[in-house]
This record gives structure tokens, sequence and C-alpha cells, in this order.
């Protein structure tokens, strides 16, 4: 390969300007160097890019219109990394990488993902879904650099965590369960029936309380709520974990005379690793989308 950047930018210049001269004006060259500098490609490429006949402006050849959008890619390319060697100069992350508790809501974090898109176009982002626990590991084995989860007591020390908003939790069992039929379920009821809790026991998160002597375990409030549709027990879960489309109809709330504090929305990374611009972005956009929602 011989030909060069510029030989390409004048290629698509006359291309979409139709004209040398015109060219050669808006970059300031002789009109001989603009044709010699196509001529010059055409040559390293084996092709004819235009026709050229006396008193015309230059046509694309057949060649010429099948090359001329390959053509604008590579210069396309060149702005790209142009425009990240930028970012990475001015202390951009070149990557960033999430990892996210499966239950949590997914309007705030699309939203704020959609707005980090535009802000930083150029950052490659990787995401994680993972149940109950996986989030903490991925930080610790260096396999993400940002987790978005649920506040539990049992946070390792080499972890950072900052507050980021709340989300309401709700009594919860299936449609068929005995407890649907009553307009209100006092904490002694409840204890009468199986629950459901998030595992493992030691994990302290709001709403991990257990009432009775029946107990079943899920490290996922949609696994919970799955076991719920089948009659299985009743739960505790985030309201917009209830009210999943799919549980339409399926699962319903219960009036109680107790319900467990508000699950607590945490951004964590490690203690040991400064975050960088996009990241500290991203983690305003994630706050200020979960207040939002209430």
């Amino acid at each position: 390969m011989q030909w060069s950047l510029e030989q390409i930018r004048l290629f698509v210049g006359v291309a979409e300007g139709q004209s040398f001269s015109a060219v050669a004006r808006r970059l300031r060259r002789a009109q001989s160097a603009v044709s010699s500098g196509i001529a010059l490609l055409e040559e390293d490429l084996g092709v004819q890019l235009f026709e050229r006949s006396s008193g015309r402006q230059p046509r694309l050849t057949e060649a010429g219109v099948a090359l001329l959008e390959e053509a604008r890619e590579v210069l396309r390319q060149c702005q790209r990394l142009d425009g990240r060697a930028l970012g990475l100069a001015r202390g951009e992350e070149a990557r960033l990488r999430l990892a996210l508790d499966e239950a949590m809501p997914y309007q705030p974090v699309l939203s704020s993902l959609e707005a980090l898109g535009s802000a930083f176009p150029l950052l490659e982002v990787q995401l994680a879904s993972s149940a109950q626990g996986d989030v903490a590991r991925k930080l610790l084995e260096r396999r993400a650099d940002l987790g978005l989860l649920f506040h539990h007591e049992q946070m390792p020390d080499a972890l950072e965590r900052q507050r980021l908003g709340t989300i309401e939790m709700v009594t919860v069992c299936g449609a068929s369960h005995p407890l649907a039929a009553q307009d209100y379920a006092e904490r002694r009821e409840l204890a009468r029936h199986r629950q459901i809790l998030m595992s493992p026991q030691d994990s302290h998160y709001p709403g991990g309380e257990q009432l009775g002597p029946q107990v079943w375990r899920a490290d996922s409030f949609y696994v919970m709520a799955e076991l719920l549709m089948r009659g299985l027990g009743w739960a505790w879960l985030p309201r917009h974990v209830a009210q999943y489309p799919g549980y339409q109809g399926q699962l319903v709330e219960l009036r109680s005379d107790w319900t467990p504090p508000s699950l607590v929305v945490e951004l964590v990374c490690r203690r040991d690793e400064a975050l960088g611009p996009a990241a500290l972005w991203l983690a305003d956009r994630l706050a200020e989308h979960l207040q939002a929602m209430g």
C-alpha cells in the first residue's frame, strides 16, 4: 500500500465537490497538485476513479463509486483515532466496565447509559449483569471498574461505595396464594406462611428479617418473583420487580403492618483505583435518574 491519507482526502473532496479546481482552492494548492495526487492514488489502487473529459467536470467511474464509501470510512476512522488519542491525553478512560445487580431498575440505568454514549462517544462500555454478591467479586478481581448494587453490610474493605438513591420495597405473594385473598396481612399472619428471602442469610439486605420457621432462599429478586408466582410463599421485593410487565396479574401486593425500609442503591469501586472522568460523569447521571424515579 503506497497511497496516503492526503490522497484519500483529495479523492473524497473531488468526488463530493466534482471539481479539481474547487478542491485546489479550498486547500490553497495548485490544481495540478490535486490532479497529480488523484493520479497517483489511481496508480496505487490499480483502478481509474474519475472519467476526465475535456471541458467537463470529473465524474466517478464505477470503481470510483464502489470505493468512495470505503475512502470516507478511512477518514472517519482517522477522526476516531484522533478523538480517542485526545481523550486519553486528557485522562479519559479508553474503556469502562460496569457490573450491576440484575435486579437494578432498567430505566434509570438505560437513560444514564444513553447520556453517557452521547457525552463520551468514543468510550468502549462493557456491561455485566450479576446476581447478588457477584458484582463485588468482579470489582475485587478487577473484572469491572464500577459496580451498581444494593447496599448490604458485608462489603469488602477494598471497595469504596457511594449512595445514589433508594428503591421502595413491597410485600408480595402470588395471585393463587392464600394471602392474596386478604385485604390486610399482619406480621403474625405472614409468619404462618413460607417466606422467600434473599440469600445468603448474612447479607443484611432490608427485608432480610425472617418472620417464621418456613423459609426458602434465592440469590435473585427475579427468581424470588418466579417462586411467588407459583404460590410457594410471600416475599419483600423491590417495587419495580413486583411490577415487571411479565408478572402483571400474577403477583399481588399486600398491605401489612410492617414494610422493610427501602433498598439503598450504591455505586461501588476499588479504593486503590481512581475513577476517570467518564465513570464520575456516569455516577452523577445514575444518581439523578434514580432520584427522579423516587
